[in-house]
């Protein structure tokens, strides 16, 4: 496939910073008002686009250690910082880093930023956090075995990850979107081995580097890892996609939200 395609991890941190570039809806950060409201009380935390995660998931976070993992542009972090978590944030894009910074030094707190990938062995000692917080993000990895698994072993015991991830039926149609949904590729759907030369530089320019991953790798792989599932909900995806750019996927998932969900969440515990 050729180097460009090979090295997805750095075409995806410059996507990201590409986007954060382009002002994407997905790397604006809360505004002081909503910082100020957060630190009273009033506040929803999002790790999909439009369902918050319900509040008894988050519980009494102050004091607590939080990994913000691939959770980088200022939208949840100030919200978990203005609650008194001790927040670390962990991301692969230096600019969603960056606003990260921008947020903190608006608002007069310290957070540690780190920028890594979340592909391999994070740089963190065994338990040693309370929360993660993991946003949809994990499409843009090939394989999640890993991940759920350092996870575990960065959680203190009792410790839970919340986590958001997309439904992997957005990745079995046609890229790019014609006037109608045309399914076009078998699950999981993986760009560096179903996709020629030609359409994964067409696409991916737009998308970055994304791999679809089932069901069973995503809920089933956290339970195999020891995790218990104690929560779960649904979200759909904006109907007129809010992000400000165009996506061939993005635009798949708008249409396809008509349909069924196209975000899952869940809360797991580290028995």
């Amino acid at each position: 496939m050729g180097q460009a395609q090979t090295d997805y991890i750095t075409k995806n941190s410059d996507q990201w910073d590409k986007w954060v570039d382009e002002h994407c809806y997905w790397t604006i950060p809360i505004s002081h008002e909503e910082f100020v409201a957060a630190k009273a009380g009033n506040y929803s935390l999002y790790i999909t686009p439009q369902r918050p995660i319900p509040k008894n998931w988050l519980g009494e976070v102050k004091g607590q250690s939080v990994l913000a993992l691939a959770s980088a542009g200022g939208q949840q972090c100030p919200i978990l910082v203005a609650l008194g978590a001790d927040v670390t944030v962990f991301d692969n894009s230096q600019k969603q880093l960056n606003t990260e910074n921008i947020v903190a030094d608006r608002e007069g707190y310290s957070i540690r930023i780190i920028k890594g990938d979340m592909s391999n062995i994070l740089p963190f000692s065994n338990e040693c956090f309370d929360i993660i917080i993991n946003p949809v993000s994990n499409s843009y990895i090939k394989d999640v075995h890993l991940l759920w698994s350092e996870c575990f072993r960065v959680l203190k015991r009792g410790g839970c990850l919340i986590t958001g991830f997309a439904n992997p039926d957005v990745y079995m149609f046609d890229l790019p979107l014609t006037t109608e949904l045309c399914v076009k590729y078998k699950l999981p759907f993986d760009p560096l081995r179903d996709l020629n030369s030609r359409d994964y530089t067409t696409i991916t320019q737009k998308d970055g580097v994304q791999f679809s991953h089932t069901l069973e790798e995503q809920i089933g792989g956290q339970i195999e890892t020891g995790f218990l599932i104690s929560g779960f909900y649904e979200d759909k995806h904006p109907t007129n996609d809010p992000a400000g750019y165009d996506t061939y996927i993005g635009a798949i998932a708008s249409k396809l939200t008509e349909y069924t969900a196209i975000y899952y969440a869940t809360k797991s515990i580290k028995a």
